[in-house]
């Protein structure tokens, strides 16, 4: 059954939204999109966060190093350690969720 509170939006969803908020042409806000992101990219793979006030952080996690399992060969393989990219809210963000989406 369709929730109404499950829907997904694309890049192309958020360019055109900004661009009808705020008179500007398509491929600017387009430009501008792909620009921030390639901001965090960059910084995160030059091991540095990004703190944005009232929305979150893209922080870099460690994860330890861990034995998993080949299930096809029945072995055992060991995971290394390794950095993945990640996201935390800001409080502001996690109330504003809470408050505003239902539980469905």
């Amino acid at each position: 059954m369709y929730n109404q509170y499950n829907r997904k939006m694309t890049k192309a969803d958020i360019v055109k939204n900004i661009s009808d908020q705020t008179g500007m042409d398509k491929t600017d806000v387009q430009m501008i999109a792909e620009k921030f992101m390639d901001e965090i990219k960059n910084s995160l793979q030059n091991n540095n966060n990004v703190y944005l006030r009232g929305f979150g952080s893209f922080i870099i996690k460690t994860r330890a190093e861990k034995t998993g399992r080949n299930i096809s060969q029945n072995t055992a393989v060991i995971i290394p350690a390794h950095n993945i990219p990640a996201f935390k809210p800001s409080k502001t963000f996690v109330k504003s969720v809470k408050q505003n989406v239902p539980v469905s």
